[in-house]
């Protein structure tokens, strides 16, 4: 089955500065908008905002 288009995988890069990452799919029909959630940094050891990076 092929890959839809409509959920792209994206990349969540950290703010804190670490370098840190998360890989996610989202939905581009629901929310256009680039994707800000708050998440776990394991290297900060903090919750922290995670922006989709492209």
């Amino acid at each position: 089955m092929a890959r839809s288009t409509t959920r792209p995988v994206v990349t969540l890069r950290s703010t804190a500065g670490t370098g840190f990452t998360y890989v996610t799919r989202m939905n581009r029909l629901a929310d256009p908008d680039r994707l800000v959630v708050r998440k776990y940094d394991p290297v900060a050891g903090r919750h922290v905002l995670f922006r989709e990076a492209r």
